[in-house]
């Protein structure tokens, strides 16, 4: 038996000198590990282990066993404690060195085909590699892995034995659903990935990944499938990622920041969710998510405006109840926009518009108030807005009470002291209604942003000013692209597929083509359709089961099966 010479890179750098850079002051993680970039380790184990003591041996999880492999060989063993599975370390890992395999002739190892051996013929543990570069197995250490260092070899052989402290998979809390899947994201990426593979079962999908992040080096995945998205947006998503260049991500909402078109605009061009379920429809139509470990979101792009009212619920119900709930939740983003401004530029500018009567009713619910419409509006807009941000803030215990008696206690004590009329609040509680209505968060809070530079146009033009505001606002849509999409299609421009699932949401077989506008490369989603609306043969008809009366010779109470047909009689 005989095994090959592990090859090692010439250039070296004594731990001395190793040492002096990691002593140096006033210096952060990332900065000592690239002053480390090609140092190879050394083969004497003592001053490695110094080595790397001395820089990472401050963190009370850092771990060092020193043994002896097969009785013969120094070596010893570093790891973070709090990020590992001791229970494999111990079991798949120390438990082979400790007992020479029998197949194995001890006087036959040396130092320089130990490592070799290890590998292919005695470790139990699969995800092993062989690394010499001092700054990679730094930051595998700080990634989750184990390091075993052998006196006289100059490498490391690496474990991947990572265990971090997960919660489970429990129901989304940012969107709700009736009808449809309970699961949504953690904050585990391979579990998220997962979640996401259960649902795809092709080999299409595909799942890439990278670190962004110069310190926190977060795992970045980029998930599609190849053959529907087309190849231009894979790789805009993989440069856009590529030229981020910042110390830590912590959520994906970092990542949506850098990679968006307009970041001056008020609304999200990118979506963000966290059902797998949302996020596999969105992948079938030829988009791409992006996930990020250590976040229970993933981002989806392209998006389009109306993807932004529009719930997993709308196609789990029949069409007719999707439909339906959809066009609720658009006249409720109507209101949430322009229903305050309306008000005002009514009260203080076109009150011919209103009823007579109507408008006798509002003059003298406003009869005590000394201010103008617009004050009442902005007081209680921004009373709204600060109890909102307040129960979102306390604990769920107290949150629910908190919003439910604010609103009762405010809104009544508003009216009684004269600061606001009845048909303020009631036009307020309306429009904070239908902001709830909106089912994205980022889109509901970009609609409540714009109320309030509308209420000030309505304010100095009337109704003008509220056409004139409605009208800025639309043409800065129309201006919008998310990763080259128009922000407004398939309206703008037309696409008539899309435009089945715009306003109404069609029947399945009325839209047998993916949306256009992200030009997948596989653009049918439906087959054939065939005629499943009726039976070929209705076995349960009643003139076929028979609809005699029953007879007293019939103790069972089952009539003939044919009216026409008594040779056919067997209930006797």
């Amino acid at each position: 038996m005989s095994w090959s010479t592990i090859k090692r890179s010439p250039k070296r750098r004594s731990n001395k000198t190793i040492e002096a850079s990691v002593q140096k002051e006033n210096s952060i993680p990332h900065q000592l590990v690239e002053e480390l970039q090609n140092d190879q380790l050394g083969e004497n184990l003592d001053k490695t282990l110094e080595s790397l003591k001395n820089l990472l041996g401050k963190n009370v999880d850092y771990f060092c066993r020193q043994f002896q492999m097969y009785g013969k060989f120094r070596a010893a063993i570093v790891y973070f404690s709090s990020i590992v599975d001791t229970d494999v370390i111990n079991n798949e890992i120390m438990k082979p060195f400790m007992y020479v395999p029998i197949h194995t002739e001890l006087e036959k190892l040396t130092k320089q085909n130990v490592v070799e051996f290890i590998i292919n013929e005695a470790m139990f543990h699969n995800d092993t590699t062989i690394e010499s570069d001092l700054a990679k197995i730094i930051s595998a250490l700080l990634g989750g892995e184990a390091i075993i260092l052998i006196d006289g070899v100059g490498s490391g052989i690496q474990f991947t034995v990572k265990k971090i402290e997960k919660r489970s998979i429990t129901q989304p809390e940012t969107e709700q659903v009736i009808l449809g899947p309970r699961e949504g994201y953690i904050e585990s990426l391979q579990t998220n990935v997962s979640l996401l593979r259960n649902r795809l079962k092709t080999a299409d999908f595909r799942v890439e990944t990278m670190e962004i992040g110069r310190i926190s080096k977060s795992t970045t995945a980029i998930c599609y499938l190849e053959g529907i998205a087309t190849t231009e947006l894979v790789e805009e998503v993989k440069n856009r990622l590529g030229k981020i260049d910042i110390d830590a991500i912590l959520d994906a909402g970092y990542i949506e920041q850098f990679i968006e078109d307009n970041h001056m605009s008020p609304f999200p061009q990118i979506q963000s969710t966290e059902r797998p379920d949302k996020t596999v429809g969105n992948i079938l139509e030829g988009r791409v998510a992006i996930l990020v470990d250590g976040s229970p979101f993933a981002l989806i792009v392209p998006v389009v405006f109306n993807q932004f009212y529009q719930t997993l619920e709308d196609y789990s119900s029949r069409f007719l109840m999707g439909s339906f709930v959809r066009l609720a939740r658009m006249v409720a983003l109507v209101f949430s926009l322009i229903f305050p401004s309306l008000y005002v530029s009514f009260i203080s500018f076109n009150p011919e518009l209103l009823p007579t009567e109507f408008a006798v009713a509002v003059a003298g619910g406003r009869a005590g108030v000394p201010f103008p419409a617009v004050i009442e509006v902005l007081v209680m807009e921004v009373a709204m807005e600060i109890l909102r941000e307040a129960t979102v803030r306390l604990p769920k215990q107290v949150g629910g009470a908190l919003s439910i008696v604010g609103v009762l206690v405010i809104g009544q004590a508003a009216v009684e002291a004269g600061i606001a009329s009845p048909i303020t609040v009631v036009v307020i509680a309306m429009t904070t209604i239908g902001s709830f209505a909106t089912p994205a968060y980022d889109a509901a809070f970009a609609l409540r942003m714009l109320r309030f530079p509308i209420v000030i146009m309505a304010v100095f033009f009337g109704l003008y000013g509220v056409v004139i505001g409605v009208i800025f606002i639309v043409n800065h849509m129309l201006s919008l692209k998310s990763f080259g999409v128009p922000y407004m299609s398939p309206v703008t421009p037309g696409n008539f597929q899309g435009l089945k699932d715009v306003v109404i949401r069609s029947p399945f077989w009325w839209m047998p083509k993916r949306p256009a506008m992200f030009h997948p490369q596989n653009s049918d989603r439906l087959g054939k359709v065939k005629e499943v609306t009726k039976a070929p043969k209705n076995t349960l008809d009643p003139v076929k089961v028979g609809n005699e009366k029953w007879e007293e010779e019939r103790p069972s109470g089952v009539s003939k099966r044919d009216n026409s047909d008594s040779s056919n009689d067997n209930f006797n």
